[in-house]
């Protein structure tokens, strides 16, 4: 073994490395035999493309000139669908709509004042159905509604409203009968709080019916079996577990202690496969590792499916579309994620692209390792990456600096798949520890809500907890440990570092300084998330005064790095411009980048670039490390 100081290690990962043939890939679909599947690009400013593979040609583009995109909600998704030789997708920034056909491409709709999600096309109606928001009136919150666009026309009016009335839609499914399905909440709900799915004709949209609901219960991701079953899953059980519903009423078809569905933050399609009226191709959190599988059941009977897990090496899965074959997105421990050609009935699933071509020997990948530690609401969850680097050892006696990763949402998750991100610390002698604060998904209703009306308590007492839990194992300098986050993510290290003196450094990206300025301005998908969060406002602006980070500076002893994107609708600019003036004004060292044409998350590689250099040398300055190269 060779010993050099942590921190200081030659790393094979660059930071351009983190761009550098870095594709973001989602889940694709299978139609007549066709793969379709999207692609973003960090070299191309983030610019997302639609390709498409028959088997018997090479992959190509379909959108080389356009941004594939969608603003609804701010978050957007399903941004494009496929359906009999048909392909249809919204552009960015203009918010148009378009339709691919016979190898030519022309616009359905204009864009703004209108933004489209969730498209769903029929064919034989010649239809598209899609989640539409109306910004044509500035001062007031969007109207969404579920609309439908002629084919044929260039649907001047952006579309015919079938549906409104709620404050949000969400996935609406044409079936073949002439069916419309949808899932819809009010404010203050969040969808993952309460939402119903509801089913009409399309022909009289009025005359609904509300197939599953309840206060309390989050109904989603509703799709149409082909026997004209409608299949959903629902939280009612305490998971979201799936359920069916036809003319004998609704039925759970698997009840089980795992969550087969994530929390509804974009309006991608529907996380499974509908394969055949008695089979569901599926993933499921397990113990915070994503299982696969097929979900067997009696369409006609009332017992209890029969799942079947697919033997795979990935650890999380992202699956949707329907039939026997889908484009699955798995992630692995060791190497980048791969979109998978799925067969649902052998199994078979070879790789069709791969996220990074970044390849890293065994030797040099640091693997999640589960650490777990009883909290005041029970077991809190984490994964531990420890600094891995063939025979590299830190000095003798020395213990490693270790990141707190704070993920966003909060209702996010943080799953044990391979991230070229983690890897560009831990090569480099710095560990990175995971948190799935009490808050996250993948545990159930139950470990969600212990954050309901407690956001700024558990989740900073989680990872403050996690990190003296990971020094008192050993595993970490108890001197060198920072922590980061991201969105609601910063928020969390904003607030650790103001009610704590467990770590030397905090890094913010695009955090949530001031929980009033969020409340009061910010978009309309999260603009009642704080309700349920931390109190009703204006009622609790005490509490909103107690819990932001910018009240506390006179708490905050320890050097900052804030980065921030210039054009973000969800934590505007003026958060990070606020919470650096005022550490600032208290004198202590912090830094504020703020990168222009950049929203919520940074898309472009000179952005993500810039990051990773920035927190590598920031950290060398607090924890006493020079990097290699340096």
């Amino acid at each position: 073994m060779t010993a050099l100081p942590y921190g200081a290690w030659p790393s094979p990962v660059a930071p351009a490395d983190l761009t550098r043939s870095a594709l973001k890939l989602s889940p694709g679909l299978v139609v007549d035999g066709v793969r379709y599947w999207s692609e973003g690009h960090p070299d191309q400013a983030g610019r997302v493309g639609l390709w498409r593979k028959t088997a018997d040609e090479p992959a190509i583009e379909l959108t080389p000139e356009a941004y594939v995109r969608t603003s609804v909600n701010e978050y957007g998704g399903g941004d494009w669908t496929a359906a009999a030789g048909l392909v249809a997708y919204s552009s960015w920034p203009d918010g148009a709509l378009h339709l691919i056909e016979d190898g030519s491409t022309r616009r359905l709709a204009a864009g703004e004042p209108y933004r489209y999600a969730a498209l769903e096309l029929d064919p034989r109606r010649r239809l598209l159905v899609a989640v539409r928001e109306d910004h044509s009136e500035p001062d007031t919150e969007p109207a969404t509604t579920i609309v439908s666009i002629d084919l044929d026309t260039d649907n001047p009016d952006g579309g015919t409203v079938l549906v409104s009335g709620a404050d949000f839609y969400a996935h609406p499914r044409l079936g073949a009968d002439g069916r419309l399905a949808w899932c819809e909440w009010n404010h203050p709900d969040m969808p993952w709080d309460s939402a119903r799915v509801v089913v009409a004709p399309l022909s009289e949209p009025l005359n609904r019916t509300v197939v599953a609901s309840g206060v309390g219960v989050s109904a989603l991701y509703p799709a149409w079996s082909p026997d004209g079953g409608l299949i959903l899953l629902s939280d009612a059980s305490g998971y979201w577990n799936f359920q069916r519903w036809d003319e004998k009423g609704i039925r759970e078809l698997c009840p089980a202690p795992y969550d087969f569905c994530g929390p509804l933050w974009v309006l991608t399609p529907v996380p499974y496969t509908v394969i055949d009226a008695s089979r569901i191709g599926c993933t499921w959190f397990d113990e915070g590792v994503s299982r696969l599988g097929v979900l067997h059941y009696d369409p006609a009977g009332s017992g209890a499916g029969e799942l079947r897990e697919i033997p795979t090496s990935a650890v999380t899965a992202e699956v949707s579309g329907s039939g026997d074959h889908t484009l699955a997105l798995l992630g692995h421990p060791d190497r980048p994620a791969e979109l998978v050609d799925l067969d649902w009935t052998d199994g078979n699933q070879p790789a069709l692209r791969r996220a990074s071509a970044l390849d890293l020997s065994a030797d040099m990948v640091s693997r999640a390792r589960r650490f777990s530690w009883d909290g005041p609401d029970g077991p809190v969850h984490a994964w531990f990456y420890p600094p891995t680097n063939g025979d590299l050892t830190g000095l003798p006696g020395e213990l490693p600096p270790v990141q707190i990763w704070s993920h966003g949402g909060p209702t996010a998750y943080s799953g044990p798949d391979f991230a070229v991100t983690v890897q560009f610390w831990t090569t480099r002698g710095i560990g990175i520890l995971d948190v799935n604060y009490g808050g996250s998904t993948g545990y159930g209703r139950a470990y969600r809500e212990r954050l309901k009306g407690n956001w700024g308590v558990v989740d900073v007492r989680d990872c403050v907890d996690a990190a003296r839990a990971l020094a008192a194992a050993g595993l970490a300098d108890p001197a060198r440990l920072s922590i980061r986050g991201g969105s609601a993510g910063g928020y969390t290290t904003l607030a650790a570092l103001t009610s704590s003196e467990v770590f030397a450094a905090g890094i913010s990206l695009y955090g949530i300084g001031d929980l009033e300025l969020l409340a009061t301005d910010t978009h309309k998908f999260e603009s009642r998330y704080l309700d349920g969060m931390v109190a009703p406002y204006p009622a609790g602006r005490e509490l909103y005064r107690e819990r932001s980070p910018i009240h506390h500076l006179d708490r905050l002893s320890c050097p900052m790095l804030i980065l921030q994107g210039a054009e973000d609708k969800v934590v505007p600019p003026n958060q990070a411009e606020a919470m650096a003036d005022a550490v600032r004004a208290k004198g202590l060292p912090v830094e504020l980048v703020v990168f222009e044409g950049e929203g919520h998350g940074f898309r472009r590689a000179e952005s993500i670039i810039a990051t990773a250099e920035r927190s590598l040398a920031f950290l060398g300055r607090v924890h006493g490390f020079t990097p290699a190269g340096r």
